[in-house]
């Protein structure tokens, strides 16, 4: 034999293996199945890369191997499935010398980023959850960079989604915002979330085709802003992206084409109940992760969804007993002066407290004046926007579950708003987007019904308790369906007990993830992270993660199909055989 040729090992006579048809055997930590047929030597991997099964087991027609499992169907000689839902199957070289069988133990090669890559774009259009796991698991052992599964998740998503940017993108934006906080075994199973969630989104939908740039691809700055908020103004979301995509095409700067989606996103007074801020928001994050290249298919995305969003100043809330909305472009009016007198004061704005239990209170007008007099002051937006974020987490953390159990969305997503307002003026300050401070404050103030009563915040206790035990108890306590008081009194003790939260904040990361999550535990978790970060004080922090807790109590537990499919994808990954705790 020759030096490649040394590496082979005997397998069987030709005549042995004529006779038994097939022969297995285990070669450098695999099993290989040799197949005689029609007179040719086959050799393939013999888990069928669907789930497991032994494809020895299987049977051979006119050349296609069926599993007798799943009926995963492959080519012999080149170990392709002609299945969309199972995978190609690992082929190796054989040989016949001197009238014995012999089989190279290393599998044609193939690479693997691109095949896992493939097969990705596969589970995505054809809605298939455990395709979607493998693939995530396979991208990450090849590569071990979330952002190949992600951009091949943000291409699909923008393609096959005619609306434009939705819940889906955002979720998947937050899982990639979350991995830092989360275990390292539990990030391929946030990235997986959110890409079953595109799928899912986009499953059976038109794909949507992009607006041309204008023919010069050449616009003025004024211009665009003018133009933009103009076709917004009117619903025209042709005209919007165009303008939108020359823009982006023309390389503006970024800092103008933030604010001018910023200004567009807050000219009405809160749209589409705060989710369009949170998505403008979250475009921008999501090009924090992958690179401005992607800006033209990302940021045009948002023009149908922020056209055709509903303006709360249309709405009976916001007009009636209050008028609300008067109040509020009465105040959009005075905004610029206000906010010049600020930037020439001197101010080290500390009454964050005294603001925040303001924006509790029960007077629109007292906490729209508040509000505007802290801002000719001189305090900083982010700072206010901050201020605001923790009132509407209070909201969360004090809802009465004697209220419907559908009004959890209520005050979810106006503290999602709050938090997507945050992030926007600590990206790119402006006068127009501090609009969006008045619009979340009233929107606190009409959710304060849903805070009566008031649930109070569990006793401060410590524990003597191992870190990993009450950890454990934490993750146990959402067993037991809407437990959101004993979750809330295990965080807080946990709090109380241990200095470092970083343990605490990968469970409550896991606990959503073991869930089938919906949108808004996404937004709310995500949310919770990010306030976390910015917020140093112990009780806000105890506040903020109560708050969640208490989300997430309240919708656990589910069925759990979801990490039910990924556990068996990552099995599948780690060589385990499922079928033998099937058969």
């Amino acid at each position: 034999m020759s030096i490649e040729e040394d590496r082979y090992i005997r397998v069987a006579s030709l005549a042995e293996l004529e006779k038994s048809g097939s022969h297995t055997l285990s070669c450098q930590g695999r099993t290989v199945v040799v197949f005689y047929h029609a007179g040719s030597i086959y050799a393939v991997d013999n888990r069928c890369p669907h789930m497991g099964f032994p494809l020895d087991r299987g049977s051979i027609c006119d050349g296609i191997l069926t599993c007798h499992w799943h009926h995963a169907r492959f080519d012999l000689s080149s170990g392709g499935t002609f299945d969309a839902f199972a995978d190609d199957v690992a082929t190796f070289p054989v040989l016949i010398k001197d009238d014995d069988v012999w089989l190279d133990p290393i599998p044609e090669p193939r690479d693997e980023v691109n095949h896992w890559s493939r097969r990705l774009n596969d589970g995505l259009e054809h809605n298939i959850s455990l395709v979607i796991a493998k693939a995530v698991l396979g991208l990450q052992a090849a590569r071990n960079d979330y952002r190949i599964a992600l951009t091949i998740g943000i291409h699909f998503g923008l393609h096959y989604s005619v609306q434009g940017w939705g819940p889906a993108m955002s979720i998947l934006t937050c899982c990639a915002n979350i991995l830092p906080k989360l275990s390292e075994v539990d990030r391929p199973l946030a990235i997986y979330h959110g890409l079953q969630h595109v799928a899912r989104e986009c499953a059976g939908k038109a794909p949507r085709f992009p607006v041309e740039p204008l023919p010069s691809g050449i616009i003025g700055q004024k211009n665009a802003i003018q133009w933009f908020r103009y076709f917004i103004d009117v619903r025209d979301t042709e005209g919007a992206e165009r303008c939108l995509r020359t823009a982006i095409e023309c390389d503006l700067p970024k800092q103008l084409i933030a604010d001018m989606l910023y200004a567009a996103a807050t000219d009405h007074i809160y749209l589409d109940d705060g989710h369009l801020l949170d998505y403008t928001n979250k475009a921008f994050e999501l090009l924090d992760h992958v690179g401005w290249e992607l800006a033209g298919s990302v940021l045009t995305s948002l023009v149908p969804g922020m056209a055709e969003a509903r303006r709360s100043e249309e709405l009976n809330a916001w007009r009636h007993p209050v008028d609300i909305a008067s109040l509020l472009l009465q105040t959009r009016d005075e905004l610029p002066s206000l906010y010049k007198k600020g930037q020439r004061a001197i101010c080290t704005w500390k009454d964050k407290e005294r603001l925040t239990l303001l924006l509790l209170g029960d007077d629109p007008e007292v906490i729209i004046n508040t509000l505007k007099d802290t801002i000719q002051s001189g305090a900083a937006p982010e700072a206010l926007s901050s201020a605001l974020s923790y009132a509407a987490f209070l909201r969360v953390a004090h809802f009465s579950t004697a209220n419907e159990f559908g009004d959890w969305d209520t005050v979810h997503n106006t503290l999602t708003a709050a938090n997507a307002l945050h992030q926007a003026l600590t990206r790119t300050p402006s006068v127009e987007l501090m609009r969006g401070l008045f619009d979340c404050a009233m929107r606190i103030y009409l959710d304060r019904f849903l805070n009566i009563p008031a649930k109070q915040f569990p006793t401060i206790e410590t524990s003597n308790q191992d870190e990993k035990d009450l950890l454990q108890d934490i993750l146990n306590s959402t067993d037991r369906q809407q437990n959101t008081e004993g979750l809330s009194r295990l965080i807080s003790t946990f709090m109380s007990s241990y200095a470092n939260q970083n343990s605490l904040l990968a469970m409550l990361g896991k606990i959503m993830l073991r869930e089938d999550a919906e949108f808004h535990s996404f937004q709310i978790v995500e949310a919770a992270f990010q306030q976390y970060q910015i917020h140093h004080e112990k009780e806000i922090r105890r506040h903020l993660l109560i708050a969640i807790g208490r989300f997430l109590a309240a919708h656990s537990p589910t069925p759990r199909t979801t990490v039910q499919t990924y556990q068996i994808a990552l099995r599948l990954h780690h060589g385990e055989d499922i079928y033998r705790s099937n058969l």
